[in-house]
């Protein structure tokens, strides 16, 4: 361990200058070229096999030591968020309206310096699989990679990822034994009526009228539909109808994105939204078109990946630094996909501080604390040492 220690606080210096790098380069969903370019290149020198091209620009990097049969599969993002960046630090984003706002260059350049050292130490038996995965704010670049062969082409015994959380603090590891981050569904709702002149609306079928029922029914759902014991939320996020106030309008456009901590009671927000929606129409005289625009599963965590990924982190923390039961959240991830095809594997966060005036992730004012790239690098290290022994 002390070598290990060492070695990565020997490099922390470089991979910080990686991900200031890679913060002044963003690069949005499967836009990721610049990036994958540099995770490619970083490990070939270091002596992986590089497979390129899953969901555009995906990399994987192999490296097999020794004749042990264990493969292990470690997983970071490396999107950026389609958003201004606020703050104004040394290495702020150089492309306008782009910027890594959630931390995905940290997750990055962490991922590398635990290559980087795995590579240099050799000091296990397996086969390791690092997956840089495009397209996460997508929240399906990791269903991409799974359909264009990951786990075929590399098949894994486990699979882990991590992500950093402000408000949590600096460096503490939190766990969590099954759901751990909701599902996530985007959901259009086209509103089809009839429109015409504000003064005369009994000759109309109005669309917003129509699409304000929907609002409001949707909302008995949670209340009335989900059982008190479950979390799950259906969020009307955009309303668009019309520009002029003496016209009433033929259509109407909702968008909702709809979450739960359970697959059951996804299936059942789902079905009552459909069916809400047009029972709603159909009692005011219109019709509506409802697109599933995309979405994801529940996180579920397995209980023996968890348990050993917690006695991995106390092996580098002090045990007041673990929490082994956090509260699951209602945000998403698509690290989900790989666990519902792989559900040997755990996804974990570290801490990243929990001052005041530190900000969330997808925060305009947010970025990465470089403070976490030792202890996340020693977790993934060590972790592969244990895991491929």
């Amino acid at each position: 361990m002390k070598e290990l220690y060492q070695h990565i606080v020997n490099s922390q210096a470089q991979f910080i200058a990686l991900r200031h790098d890679l913060h002044q380069h963003p690069e949005i969903g499967l836009e990721e070229t610049r990036t994958s370019d540099i995770v490619a290149d970083k490990l070939q020198q270091w002596g992986y096999q590089i497979n390129r091209g899953m969901a555009k620009t995906g990399v994987v990097g192999t490296l097999k030591v020794g004749d042990g049969g264990k493969t292990l599969g470690l997983r970071a993002d490396m999107d950026a968020l389609p958003m201004a960046e606020s703050g104004n630090p040394a290495w702020r984003s150089t492309v306008a309206g782009k910027f890594h706002g959630c931390g995905h260059d940290g997750h990055t350049a962490t991922l590398l310096c635990a290559a980087e050292y795995l590579a240099a130490t050799r000091r296990f038996n397996g086969t390791l699989h690092l997956i840089f995965q495009p397209g996460e704010e997508l929240l399906y670049g990791g269903r991409l990679m799974l359909e264009d062969g990951l786990f075929q082409q590399f098949p894994c015994d486990a699979i882990y990822a991590l992500h950093n959380m402000p408000g949590l603090k600096k460096g503490h590891f939190h766990f969590k034994t099954g759901a751990m981050m909701a599902s996530s569904d985007t959901l259009h709702i086209e509103v089809i009526g009839k429109g015409g002149h504000g003064a005369i609306p009994e000759k109309t079928t109005d669309a917003t009228l129509v699409a304000c029922h929907i609002v409001l029914a949707l909302q008995s759902i949670v209340s009335r539909n989900v059982s008190p014991f479950d979390q799950a939320v259906v969020t009307v996020g955009s309303f668009c109808s019309g520009e002029a106030p003496n016209i009433i309008n033929a259509s109407a456009l909702l968008k909702l994105s709809v979450r739960a901590l359970d697959n059951d009671v996804r299936q059942l927000l789902l079905k009552r939204i459909k069916e809400i929606a047009h029972g709603q129409a159909q009692s005011l005289g219109a019709e509506v078109k409802i697109t599933h625009v995309n979405g994801s599963p529940v996180l579920i965590n397995d209980a023996a990946a968890t348990a050993f990924a917690v006695d991995v982190a106390r092996r580098i923390v002090s045990e007041e630094m673990i929490c082994t039961d956090t509260a699951a959240v209602m945000g998403s991830e698509d690290f989900a996909f790989m666990l519902e095809e792989n559900p040997n594997g755990s996804y974990l966060f570290i801490g990243a501080g929990d001052e005041p005036d530190r900000c969330m992730v997808h925060n305009p004012g947010y970025d990465f604390n470089d403070d976490l790239i030792v202890p996340g690098a020693l977790f993934f290290s060590h972790l592969t040492e244990q895991f491929l022994q």
